[in-house]
């Protein structure tokens, strides 16, 4: 056993034979021996998982722990039987790599699905997984099932039990924070913490070893193994891989002089997320959609950010009189807030993205697809937030709120560990959009709540945002729960003019759907994340049709 892993166990539940059918999954099972978190077992630990969809490859994904380096064969065919084998070849599962093994399978059809496996040299065989390349020419539709925030102390992960069980996805996203660092009884509390959910190690992440500990106990999870067995998933980390709030620089969750040097933390946390993931090594990429879309994988965090600002920072040099905060607030929205050296992306990936919008129009590609981390919409709180406080309110609470209020006045954002907090950078990404008359959309994770976004620049319409609720991590509703969610939706939606529709307080995922006509996105509410099994509830639809850059209902 090794001594950094939990000691748990489980299998990847069959599917009934009704939703197996559905999505063509007869047949489709775990192999071999009990999934071992630890891989006290040895042999295939973790399941098998692909990423990086290309019309011609996918990235297979598996983990071997053996006694020493083992030679790994691969084969990828079109039927489950294997009978004939149509892409193959080998690869070495290795302690340096924590036993985790990435294969290009090459030569694949376009639109086509795939099953593969991996063969040690006993003949023990990995579990059957499946993947789907990505369509050439002529696309007439395109799904994706999107989450983030998932944070295994405060629930289950029926979000993923459920579009695992839906079937009808081309692929997979995930926007970042699929685990995250703290220590048990730090974030969930103790008394937070759900029944029955482990969180692994029993330490905050800071060395290599803890972050591939953590990623061994996530993949324990049958549901989260089912996901990634049956779709090819395009990923991107956000700041929880790493410690919250991260930048370039540092993070809020890292203090050096206890956890030594933050370039060594973040070199560890990106090593193990490379090894755990089905990802490539390349910091940004873009996904080819046949005519119908491209999909640019972003990296906002790690490799440019600028440090965010902080509203306590700001209002604490203003001690004085609410004057004296609102004319702080001022000067900081008309100094350093605009400031245009404030980088998300920095020049290469900015430029990347330019060339890659002009690339992609010029293609006659309906859609421009943006897959990163956190909102691009303009977002302030609303001063009538503060009067739906009931006078019994904590005052801790009501400070928040009310500064909140105060920075809302003078257009100042709350949230600016987003990209209200960089509106250079922002703006830089719009201005490339509207030169490359791009229909943009924005897919975002991070906040834990459901938000759909109409983007302008300057007034001129961008695009639209769908911004995606939390698989489990608590939402606006765990923050400020003396206030109504429905108020907090009603108030916050009137006084945000790029804000269509939100929802504080439900857990979830978004399935995404691409047409040549119209983009949308289907927000699936669970009915809860305490109870295992727990099925969608409600859905809200917002749709934007081509060439609109609006969003409408429904």
């Amino acid at each position: 056993m090794l001594a950094t892993e939990p000691p748990t166990a489980a299998r990847i539940p069959a599917l009934d034979r009704r939703s197996l059918l559905k999505g063509g999954l007869l047949g489709l099972g775990v192999a071999g021996a009990p999934l071992s978190a630890q891989g006290s077992l040895g042999g295939f630990t973790h399941g098998v998982a692909s990423g990086e969809p290309g019309a011609n490859r996918a990235l297979l994904w598996t983990r071997y722990v053996g006694a020493q380096d083992t030679r790994l064969d691969f084969e990828v065919s079109e039927s489950l039987d294997f009978a004939r084998t149509v892409a193959g070849g080998s690869v070495t599962a290795d302690a340096e790599r924590d036993w985790c093994c990435k294969a290009w399978a090459e030569g694949l059809e376009p639109g086509r699905w795939y099953y593969y496996r991996f063969t040690a040299p006993d003949g023990s065989h990995s579990d059957v997984g499946r993947t789907k390349t990505l369509p050439a020419g002529a696309t007439d539709k395109f799904r994706m099932a999107v989450f983030s925030c998932s944070n295994i102390g405060f629930g289950w992960f029926n979000a993923y039990a459920h579009a695992a069980a839906d079937g009808s996805f081309d692929c997979a996203l995930h926007l970042g924070d699929y685990f995250y660092e703290y220590a048990p009884g730090t974030y969930p509390s103790t008394d937070e913490t759900a029944a029955g959910r482990i969180v692994w190690p029993s330490r905050e992440l800071v060395a290599l070893a803890d972050y591939r500990a953590r990623y061994a106990a996530y993949r324990s999870d049958p549901d989260l193994r089912r996901l990634h067995q049956l779709f090819p998933m395009i990923a991107v980390w956000d700041d929880h891989e790493s410690a919250n709030d991260s930048w370039e620089g540092g993070a809020e969750n890292h203090q050096p002089d206890s956890e030594g040097p933050w370039p060594v933390r973040k070199a560890a946390a990106m090593k193990a997320y490379r090894e755990w993931m089905p990802v490539s090594d390349e910091p940004w990429a873009a996904y080819e959609v046949g005519d119908l879309a491209t999909l640019y994988r972003l990296e906002t965090r790690l490799t440019a950010r600028a440090r965010q600002f902080s509203l306590g920072d700001i209002l604490r040099g203003a001690s004085g009189s609410p004057e004296e905060a609102q004319a702080a607030l001022a000067a900081f929205r008309e100094g350093d807030y605009a400031d245009p050296a404030r980088e998300l992306l920095g020049a290469r990936q900015q430029a990347w993205l330019a060339e890659g919008f002009k690339a992609s129009k010029g293609a006659g590609k309906t859609w421009q697809v943006l897959v990163q981390q956190v909102l691009m919409g303009r977002l302030v709180s609303s001063p009538s937030l503060a009067a739906a406080l009931p006078k019994d309110a904590p005052d801790y609470i009501r400070q928040r709120v009310l500064a909140g209020a105060m920075a809302g006045a003078e257009g100042v954002p709350f949230n600016m560990d987003a990209w209200d907090g960089y509106p250079a950078a922002r703006a830089r990404v719009f201005e490339a959009a509207l030169a490359a008359d791009a229909n943009l959309i924005s897919l975002a994770g991070d906040t834990h709540n459901a938000w759909a976004f109409d983007l302008d620049h300057a007034g001129t319409p961008v695009g639209v945002e769908f911004g995606g609720q939390s698989v489990t991590s608590p939402g606006i509703e765990g923050y400020l729960p003396q206030i109504p969610a429905d108020v907090f939706a009603r108030d916050t939606v009137g006084n945000n003019a790029q804000l269509k529709w939100m929802d504080s307080s439900r857990r979830g995922y978004m399935a995404v759907e691409l047409t040549p006509g119209s983009a949308s996105s289907a927000y699936r509410f669970l009915s809860s994340v305490r109870e295992k099994g727990a099925g969608v509830v409600a859905t809200q639809r917002m749709t934007t049709l081509a060439g609109s850059r609006r969003l409408e209902a429904g």
